[in-house]
């Protein structure tokens, strides 16, 4: 078995690679080729915490994976990583158990990719302004994918505890020296998303953390921290203002995303008026941005498929290359 560490996988595979293995992954599930079971999340209530179980077999690359990853938001008081994660690989062709890997940089980076993927197909092509709501674990992983695939220029990063935006703002600036003076921390969420063509929301809300109405025309919203039912980052005016609301997976997003869930439950808004599933349109059975004025949305709660794909191209760079170490269990 190959074991490969946190820092191994950083220098292994790049944000370029995972959003080209993660736009794969949902055509392989979109084509039928995928076998995902909804996660079993496990709460630690005393804590605020979880502990997902997302296990997933992909066809095409004859590989199945179990990933195991904690949400433990208190941990940033201990000085440990909120999000914490490990992932099992298995070969489908022998049920050979080949790889144990790190998996809390990948969970940020395939996170950011599916984010970017959408970005891709729903944001405006001159997008250049991007808030961020919510500067913790995922954060960064989302800003490096829209910078991948959109001319941003300016970002406005908004979090409850100011501190945490400035630490992110510090991160990105020693990734991209270049970007000094293009960060911008606020302490009032509405300045950032009223400012911005693209928005992300990447928090533990139950509660939207904006008025829909200040949304401007031709805004694309990735919506990703809101995966269990009671949480909430935007209002019913956000989804009844969007011409398209499109998710990585409807199963997902109807069991698991409070954003949807909610409204629905209110009768605030329908399922019937959910535009469809992001390998819809990777694989133009619909299209993505249509006008320049359309407000569009991508709601995520994370599925396992991408956790397999991933780790799957990992592994085999990780082969190529000599990186990593084994073992004998």
């Amino acid at each position: 078995m190959l074991v490969l560490s946190q820092e191994e996988i950083r220098e292994l595979y790049t944000m370029e690679e995972c959003l080209r293995d993660v736009e794969m992954a949902f055509r392989h599930e979109a084509a039928g080729g995928t076998v995902t079971p909804v996660r079993t999340v496990i709460a630690h209530e005393k804590r605020g915490a979880v502990t997902l179980y997302m296990p997933s077999f992909v066809e095409e690359i004859e590989y199945t994976a179990v990933k195991v990853v904690s949400i433990f938001p208190q941990n940033v008081e201990k000085g440990l990583p909120s999000l914490q994660g490990v992932t099992l690989l298995t070969e489908a062709k022998s049920g050979r158990h080949v790889a144990l890997m790190d998996a809390t940089w990948l969970t940020v980076l395939r996170t950011g990719a599916s984010s970017g993927v959408a970005t891709r197909l729903l944001a405006r092509p001159d997008a250049r302004s991007c808030a961020v709501l919510g500067c913790g674990a995922q954060a960064l992983g989302q800003v490096q994918a829209i910078m991948a695939v959109r001319p941003i220029e300016r970002f406005w990063l908004y979090n409850r505890t100011r501190a945490r935006a400035e630490q992110l703002a510090d991160r990105i600036y020693s990734l991209y020296p270049e970007w000094k003076g293009s960060i911008t921390c606020v302490d009032d969420a509405d300045e950032a998303v009223s400012a911005a063509d693209i928005v992300v929301l990447s928090t533990k809300a139950t509660e939207p953390l904006f008025d829909g109405s200040i949304l401007r025309p031709g805004t694309h919203i990735n919506a990703i921290g809101a995966y269990q039912p009671h949480m909430q980052e935007f209002d019913a005016v956000t989804l009844n203002r969007c011409r398209k609301v499109v998710v990585d997976t409807k199963e997902g997003a109807l069991h698991e995303a409070g954003d949807l869930i909610k409204p629905i439950q209110q009768g605030e808004w329908s399922i019937d008026r959910l535009y469809g599933e992001i390998g819809e349109l990777i694989t133009g059975q619909k299209p993505g941005r249509e006008t320049d004025e359309e407000i569009t949305l991508y709601k995520s709660v994370g599925i396992a498929f991408l956790d397999t794909m991933v780790a799957c191209a990992v592994y085999e760079k990780a082969k190529r290359l000599g990186a990593g170490t084994t073992v004998t269990l």
